[in-house]
């Protein structure tokens, strides 16, 4: 019985992975489909063959994001690929001497400022996460915010908040619960205590990784596009707008969370994790010698980021500095590099590549020519791209879905491009309705204390407050800074 179980469970495993394969298949080709429908319906003389190569690959790359025929990573390589191929083919009838300088941008986009901004906060995060100096700080931090029931959870909520701003929410994610885990165990499976925790964590590291450049791909994607149009936007500035606002939604899903979960008892005592103290004094002090080295060069990058505008290094050569001394020192190795999420930098640089081309070709252009006879409120456009992002957030990437809304948005506010591609960037953090619409989210269902429908009130407040919060917000600002 035992053996006939096996392998009937063997061949539904392979069963589920042909089906698996087959579903891919079939909705790449839907994709391919839906994309040369829409690029043969709307379609115009006025379009020259680079734009319409665009043009294609634009929905192309939509309906491969939201069907996931393939990772989303593998679209990013697959928009340089065609980018390259397409232009090369087509300038090679037209301009043959200077076929080059039609795609080398598209390839320069690896080697874009964001592209090492974002490399220099995957070192600082690995370094940290190596010796444990996330844990450390973590546990410092929550022990000072007492043992009632609101300020267990807000602690935990602001420290996620905190080191998002510097970490991968992913990772941020994955540190918090694996420390609160045992505390969360000696509750029942459905106390809301517990479910508060989790739902808490989750939200609180999506929402902080609008602090800075680096705490999340879509304010990079955001950065870029505003430079590409020479609105400059340093470290700094991104913090004076998203550091406040990342404080301030992570408060308000506090409070809400304490009104829908958090019990009526004065005190709690939350375990940590027990370690293995090191008994060894040479390795225990090699160790404190790499968390001070850590330290130090977390304390250095953070200041010449925050001090771009005395010192004008820019950001993303400061970069390199926990680039260069993580791994002179040896805090970060060979295994360590090859651990990194390349595969965000991939997505990104994609992403970054096909907002050029819809630039460089006269895509943008032309839609903005055909636009300016059209009465199209501003403020009313914010409005519904900041509810589109969050909307397609939940169901796609959010890098994916900054990566398609903001060329768009800035063609369609061409007169006061700032303010569009920094509210969807915001607002693509705030997908928190569904245990897919996040990794954190994923990671916190995937404890087995919460249920799908357990994301739905933070996420559907959370996703009407938010967007009204955060195009408000921007607004002022940029009337009274930008």
């Amino acid at each position: 019985m035992a053996d006939s179980r096996a392998v009937s469970l063997k061949f539904m495993s392979h069963f589920q992975k042909v089906v698996d394969i087959q579903s891919r298949i079939i909705y790449f080709l839907l994709s391919l489909i839906f994309a040369f429908a829409v690029t043969y319906f709307i379609n115009e003389p006025g379009l020259d063959k680079a734009q319409i190569y665009v043009l294609f690959l634009l929905f192309l790359a939509i309906s491969l994001w939201v069907t996931e025929a393939i990772p989303p990573f593998a679209v990013g390589l697959m928009i340089f690929g065609f980018l390259i191929f397409s232009m090369n083919s087509y300038y090679s009838e037209i301009d043959p001497d200077n076929v080059r300088q039609h795609y080398i941008g598209y390839v320069n986009s690896w080697s874009s400022s964001v592209i090492w901004l974002m490399l220099g906060g995957f070192f600082i995060a690995e370094a940290m996460s190596k010796t444990s100096l996330d844990k450390t700080i973590f546990k410092l931090s929550i022990t000072k915010f007492g043992t009632a029931p609101k300020k267990i959870l807000l602690g935990l909520m602001l420290t996620t908040a905190l080191f998002s701003m510097v970490m991968s929410n992913t990772a941020t994610t994955a540190m918090m619960i694996a420390s609160v885990l045992p505390f969360l165990n000696t509750m029942e499976k459905n106390a809301p205590m517990s479910k508060a925790i989790l739902i808490g964590i989750a939200g609180a590291a999506a929402i902080g990784g609008m602090g800075t450049i680096i705490g999340s791909p879509p304010n990079a994607i955001a950065v870029e596009a505003l430079n590409s149009h020479g609105i400059k936007i340093g470290f700094l500035e991104w913090m004076m707008i998203g550091f406040p606002m990342a404080i301030l939604l992570t408060v308000l899903f506090w409070y809400l969370l304490t009104k829908k979960y958090i019990p009526r008892t004065k005190s709690l005592n939350i375990t940590f994790e027990k370690e293995e103290p090191n008994t060894d004094p040479e390795t225990f002090k090699f160790e404190l010698i790499k968390k001070r080295i850590v330290l130090a060069v977390l304390g250095l990058t953070l200041l010449l980021w925050l001090t771009e505008k005395l010192h004008g290094i820019p950001a993303s050569v400061v970069s390199l500095i926990p680039i260069i001394l993580l791994t002179m020192s040896g805090v970060v190795n060979g295994d360590d590099v090859r651990k990194l999420p390349w595969d965000t930098l991939m997505l990104v640089a994609g992403g970054l590549a096909l907002g050029l081309a819809i630039k460089e070709t006269g895509l943008a252009d032309f839609y903005v020519e055909k636009i300016k006879g059209f009465e199209l409120n501003f403020y009313v456009l914010v409005f519904l791209f900041a509810f589109l992002t969050v909307i397609l957030s939940n169901i796609m990437s959010n890098t994916a879905t900054a990566t398609v809304l903001i060329p768009i948005g800035i063609v369609l506010t061409f007169n006061n491009p700032v303010v569009l591609p920094l509210v969807i960037g915001f607002c693509a953090s705030m997908a928190l309705f569904l245990p897919i619409s996040t990794p954190p989210n994923a990671i916190a269902y995937s404890t087995g204390k919460l249920e799908q429908r357990d994301f739905r009130f933070g996420g559907l407040i959370l996703g009407v407050l938010g967007p009204i919060l955060i195009t408000v917000i921007v607004l002022l600002t940029y009337m009274s800074f930008i």
